[in-house]
């Protein structure tokens, strides 16, 4: 039965929806290995979406809509000027501290990379920087989003692996402060050797206090979300409900950006996006019965030999297979295919699901930066009005500091193990 997740990932190369290919693939495998099962196909896919945690993902993607539409990004932005803005490659490091800062509001890197882009790379480009070098900065900047939480992606693995949400929002903390710390030093150097430098002066500490009051309350959101889940006040899902009212009270209230008008396209393009997520939770429910059914996990197992039994080796394996993955594979997708498949190899290893779920998250956010699917390349792209192999020349540095990261993360799990033992 391995045959077809071969055959599956040719149907991926073809450019059938992932969603689709799934469900082909798990209905065609069970018709040869039990016909009488077909009648189960239908109450899988409810039952993988029957699940209460799930709420919290076209909550948090409401929340992430409103905020970028409500102000919120242009002051986050303004306030990491005049943090770093004067110093060599200011403006580059500006793009890394504000993607640290919006994704700690959205959790996705697609809606950092349009944001952020929209306002910097236009800006970046009357300072004189290269445009190959804002544009590819952007992009993989907004990386960070799905790893500092909260995380969409995080809380689909929670649900596929049933691991705490909580504790894979706490893990994802610092393994996102060091991809922004590895691209902001990246940033300094390029703004050395290139003379990029801002006009601007030096703020003086009125001037952050002041810039800091501004977007104090943008800052503290992402503190009352961790926080209340940290402390047991509310659960992830609840902290999506939170988020959402939240973002509505600063960006009608406060601020004033968006009105009620306003509401009605962000609500639909949260339903389009929250659909599309949902259907393919569905049938990669019924892709994971399927694989435990026929013990496929099993079959992998006994492929790989020794290789499974060595930590070192299969993490390396794994590491391997989710780069490649994530050049052609949409990370939703992946994290729904790649989760059940190499679980069971991870757990017989006696690796922690918690260190497994960010190494994974890590590995397919790089590949939102990896040609040919890349999402964050194209955004920033138009943006900036530039073909992606253009900015190969800057772009290649900053992938391979973004692996670096990855394999600290991979061989050195107290990194993300450790926060988590302080809030058990």
């Amino acid at each position: 039965m391995i045959w077809l997740v071969v055959f599956l990932f040719l149907l991926i190369l073809l450019r059938v929806p992932i969603a689709f290919a799934l469900g082909f693939v798990s209905i065609v495998g069970i018709f040869i290995s039990d016909p009488g099962l077909l009648t189960n196909v239908a109450r899988k896919v409810f039952t993988g979406i029957d699940n209460f945690t799930l709420v919290a993902v076209p909550l948090f993607i409401l929340a992430g809509e409103i905020m970028t539409k409500g102000g919120i990004s242009k002051r986050l932005i303004d306030f990491s000027k005049t943090v770093v803005g004067p110093l060599p490659g200011g403006l580059a490091m500006v793009v890394v501290l504000a993607s640290v800062f919006f994704s700690a509001l959205t959790g996705t890197a697609i809606a950092a990379a349009a944001a952020i882009g929209g306002m910097m790379i236009p800006a970046m480009d009357k300072e004189g920087y290269d445009k190959r070098f804002s544009a590819s900065l952007v992009a993989t900047s907004a990386t960070i989003g799905p790893i500092i939480p909260p995380s969409i992606v995080l809380i689909l693995f929670g649900v596929i692996a049933g691991v705490s949400i909580g504790d894979l929002f706490i893990a994802g903390v610092i393994p996102g402060l060091l991809m922004g710390i590895g691209l902001m030093g990246y940033s300094f150097y390029v703004g050395k050797k290139e003379g990029y430098r801002s006009s601007d002066r030096r703020a003086t500490l009125k001037e952050v206090v002041i810039g800091a009051k501004d977007a104090i309350l943008a800052l503290i959101m992402p503190v009352i979300i961790i926080g209340g889940i940290v402390s047991g006040i509310f659960t992830p899902t609840e902290s999506g409900v939170i988020a959402v009212v939240y973002a509505l009270i600063i960006g009608m209230f406060v601020y004033r950006e968006i009105s009620i008008k306003d509401l009605w396209p962000i609500i639909l393009d949260t339903a389009r996006t929250t659909s599309a997520i949902v259907f393919l939770i569905g049938t990669a429910s019924l892709f994971i019965w399927f694989l435990s059914y026929n013990r496929i996990p099993n079959q992998l197992i006994e492929l790989m030999g020794s290789a499974s039994e060595n930590t070192l080796i299969l993490l390396l394996i794994i590491n391997i297979v989710l780069l490649i993955a994530g050049t052609f594979i949409d990370t939703i997708s992946a994290v729904s295919i790649f989760t059940p498949l190499f679980l069971p190899l991870v757990l017989g290893a006696g690796i922690d699901p918690i260190h497994f779920g960010i190494i994974l998250a890590v590995n397919l956010t790089i590949g939102m930066v990896t040609p040919p699917l890349g999402v964050c390349l194209f955004v920033t792209s138009s943006i900036a009005k530039i073909t992606v192999p253009k900015m190969f020349k800057y772009l290649i540095p900053q992938v391979i500091i973004l692996i670096f990261v990855l394999l600290i993360i991979t061989y050195v799990p107290q990194i993300v193990l450790y926060p988590v033992s302080l809030f058990q």
